[in-house]
């Protein structure tokens, strides 16, 4: 896939507008998830190829709504949803954002993949394991995505797939490795994008004969 264009559309800060957000409009959508500070802002500019389509902070938790980004006029639409696990963050706040993590997952019927980032130099964490078990349980197809691999030598960026794959019990071929900083592994995730868009096209036809 090349991406033309890409362009924001709006922020929401309660799941329960998702809904009125998207009215008269089809696209699918791709969803972002991760813990804060592991570089969703970054890894969204990275498919847009602009530097400054998603707002990107060293400061964690920066990400407290639910933004909707257009790619290809609407080809398919990227949701970046709050970082989750920013240790300094009240409770009040942390259950905020769960709720609108959960929210969206739980309201959305145009969602026909989630990229669950992770940072490569880590083993996932218990919040990156529960969130697999989330999407597991609730049968709603993702990908992880292993982000910061610039900070890996070449050689190690193999271990750092098993790893991440061991850890959250899927095949390595579910791991895509990237570099927000270099560009690496932006064509795989993209051509992934493609696949999973116009594979739920299809089956939307499919459905309709």
């Amino acid at each position: 896939m090349k991406v033309k264009n890409a362009r924001f559309v709006i922020s929401i800060s309660d799941a329960k507008k998702y809904p009125d957000a998207i009215a008269g409009t089809s696209s699918k959508e791709i969803c972002v998830v991760g813990r804060s500070n592991v570089g969703k802002s970054s890894f969204i500019n990275m498919l847009a190829g602009q530097k400054k389509l998603a707002k990107t902070s060293s400061t964690p938790g920066r990400t407290r709504l639910i933004n909707l980004f257009s790619f290809n006029d609407g080809e398919f639409v990227l949701t970046d949803l709050p970082g989750y696990g920013y240790a300094a963050a009240s409770k009040s706040e942390k259950n905020k954002w769960g709720g609108l993590i959960e929210g969206y997952l739980q309201s959305t019927d145009r969602l026909v993949r989630t990229l669950l980032l992770v940072d490569s130099r880590h083993e996932p964490s218990a919040l990156d394991k529960q969130m697999a078990q989330y999407l597991y349980y609730y049968q709603l197809p993702f990908t992880v995505i292993a982000t910061k691999t610039d900070k890996l030598s070449k050689n190690k960026i193999g271990a750092a797939v098993q790893q991440i794959a061991t850890a959250l019990a899927i095949g390595r071929d579910d791991v895509v490795p990237v570099s927000a900083q270099s560009g690496y592994g932006k064509e795989n995730v993209l051509n992934l994008i493609e696949r999973y868009v116009s594979a739920s096209s299809t089956d939307n036809e499919d459905k309709k004969e």
